[in-house]
């Protein structure tokens, strides 16, 4: 049956979240200038040249009215790794738990409460949002414009997601209360009928944070389309347009079918819990909120894997010291996995008993997607072999994601077979698979693309140092979690259990993959706190970056135009207030020139010279050392 609708306290929580949005919108309306920062009445001067907003307000009033894409990217991205921290507690706590059999530390409906919120934030909290904060800093800078499409909608679309975040946290925040809110306990699948018969207002809350996040990265994805159609400088066609741009093109493509869909099946699902309505709760109810979620969730998937993918492409070559090889074949599987992405969710109810013709159908379409897949895998080995690799940090992640990709796409074409499908399903070879494209290919690309750009947000550099025991750490740590989780899946350990002392199965080989796992996941943690302590200090005390090519690119050609952007500005968005200036000049936007007329950044083709930042506390020289290295063994900052 379903319950009774929300309690006052909750409505009233909603309530605020709401009236909070709105206060937020009200407010970035009062702006005079869509792209400055002084409310109306305030007398906006003229705004900057280029990529430049003028009369930015100090401190936290700046990041609350900012509409600068630079800001927002940054306030994405801190989101992001707040919402990241979250997302990695739910889990050491629910791996520690699974240490031994029974269930001992934490209760069954805790563990299902944890799981729920790891799930839900990691996709739709950290995983969309931190794609969004390298396309907010970076398309604009990578394709000439000056700013988004449409800056006041961008900056809406980032202040739904922190109400969202509380809405769907609410639950786990306030089961300890005991005011009878507790952390939904369905998965993040949410199937029917279980979403629907636990009386449990935080399931509620949930939806309704989820339909917020769901609006964002549909404003987001309107502005990106808008913004690459419509803005882009007059030396950027659609023949040299970069490789991100294009990934970030086609997943915005995506959000645009997807994320509607999802958006009207938990109407129906909240109507059901709510006002007693039948969609799911009657005869194949539960099939048909399978079908709608899963029309969604595996273009999801690829919503959240493309802009990785174009993250390799793009610094792949910067430290292969050539081009990407391929391009078009990357644009074209690129698209090709966006298209057939919508063909394939009924690979994930091979088991619900479906026609066999619309199996065996699923099952073609799902091994063919493999393809694309395998043509860009291809491509990024194609392009290092023969190249001058330097392994910089970003370059080990990109490398470390490649590793991962191939052991997370082989896995998942035995999955797409029906008949091992019906073995392995509901599995922990399921979670292996899922993980091993998300961790260990979506925050690896993630990883790589913060240390690549890490100088052109800070004007500093990290350390290298603690940058490589990080990719180490996260390297073992990853493998050493879920490569056990496939032979947890060929014996057959379900997946979701709190305990599995009464499980049927070798209970003893069991507990040992799990300890194992579970000691994959404190070594990255270990691994993650050291990001993070790398990220803090090198912002605040990393050695200054002196020139606008800190990675050596202009003498192999590959400087680009977010590079050219940070040496003629000198300004990073970190910097608080003061005007911004952009000169005239640049490289190629397809990174294949070197052009520098102003001087500003490095074009030394030679590449005999090498800038050693030691990144130790500030400490740094930053000064250039002439090296004789013609076979191209410096790592230009590492």
């Amino acid at each position: 049956m379903a319950h009774m609708p929300i309690g006052t306290g909750q409505l009233a929580l909603t309530v605020v979240m709401g009236l909070f949005l709105l206060v937020v919108a009200a407010w970035i309306a009062r702006l005079e200038s869509w792209r400055s920062y002084a409310p109306a009445g305030g007398g906006a001067g003229e705004t900057g040249t280029g990529t430049g907003h003028e009369e930015k307000p100090g401190g936290l009033l700046r990041w609350l009215t900012t509409v600068d894409h630079k800001d927002i990217g940054l306030m994405y991205g801190a989101f992001a790794v707040l919402s990241f921290a979250w997302g990695g507690i739910a889990v050491v706590i629910m791996r520690t738990e699974l240490l031994t059999p029974p269930v001992d530390l934490v209760s069954a409906t805790t563990y299902n409460a944890l799981m729920t919120t790891h799930g839900i934030t990691m996709l739709f909290l950290f995983g969309t949002p931190v794609l969004a904060a390298f396309s907010n800093y970076l398309i604009p800078l990578l394709i000439g414009a000056d700013d988004m499409a449409f800056p006041r909608i961008n900056a809406i679309a980032f202040w739904l997601l922190p109400p969202g975040a509380l809405l769907i946290w609410a639950g786990v925040i306030l089961q300890p209360l005991g005011v009878g809110v507790e952390g939904a306990q369905t998965a993040w699948t949410m199937y029917a009928p279980l979403s629907i018969q636990q009386a449990n207002p935080g399931i509620d809350l949930m939806l309704l944070g989820l339909h917020l996040t769901g609006v964002s990265a549909t404003m987001g994805a309107i502005n990106f389309v808008a913004t690459i159609f419509t803005e882009r400088g007059e030396d950027v066609s659609w023949a040299n347009l970069d490789i991100f741009s294009w990934t970030v093109l086609v997943q915005s493509g995506q959000i645009l079918f997807a994320f509607p869909l999802l958006g009207s099946a938990i109407v129906m699902l909240l109507f059901d819990r709510n006002f007693g309505t039948t969609f799911f709760t009657g005869e194949s109810g539960a099939m048909l909120w399978q079908h709608l979620f899963w029309f969604f969730g595996h273009p999801e998937v690829y919503i959240l894997v493309l802009p990785p993918m174009g993250l390799i492409s793009y610094i792949i070559p910067r430290f292969s010291g050539r081009r990407l090889f391929g391009f078009k074949f990357v644009v074209y599987s690129t698209l090709a996995l966006g298209v057939l992405s919508f063909g394939v969710w009924a690979h994930h109810m091979f088991a619900t008993g479906m026609d066999p013709r619309l199996r065996a159908s699923f099952m073609a379409v799902s091994i063919a997607i493999a393809i694309p897949s395998a043509v860009k895998t291809f491509n990024w080995i194609t392009t290092m072999w023969g190249g001058r690799v330097r392994l910089t940090t970003p370059m080990l992640f990109c490398v470390g994601f490649i590793a991962n990709f191939i052991i997370g796409g082989v896995t998942g074409v035995f999955e797409a077979a029906i008949p091992i499908d019906l073995v392995l399903h509901d599995t922990y070879h399921v979670i292996a698979h899922f993980h091993y494209v998300i961790m260990g290919g979506i925050a690896f690309a993630v990883f790589a693309g913060i240390y690549y750009w890490f100088p052109l947000y800070t004007g500093r550099m990290y350390q290298r140092t603690l940058g490589k025991w990080h990719f180490w750490l996260s390297m073992v740590g990853t493998n050493l979690t879920f490569f056990p989780m496939i032979f947890l899946g060929y014996g057959g350990m379900p997946r979701r259990y709190a305990g599995y002392d009464l499980t049927v199965g070798p209970v003893a080989y069991f507990a040992d993959l799990h300890r194992l796992a579970t000691l994959g996941v404190f070594v990255l943690a270990v691994g993650q706190l050291i990001f993070v302590w790398n990220l803090v200090s090198s912002w605040l005390e990393g050695a200054e970056i002196d020139d606008g090519d800190p990675w050596n690119l202009a003498r192999d050609g590959l400087l680009t135009n977010e590079w050219q952007w940070f040496a003629d500005t000198r300004q990073t968005a970190l910097v608080d207030g003061g005007t911004e200036h952009v000169g005239g000049g640049g490289p190629d936007p397809a990174g294949n020139g070197g052009n520098d007329p102003a001087g500003n950044g490095r074009n030394d083709p030679a590449g005999d010279a090498e800038d050693d930042y030691t990144g130790n506390g500030g400490t740094g020289s930053g000064a250039a050392s002439p090296v004789d290295d013609p076979a191209g063994t410096d790592d230009g900052g590492e």
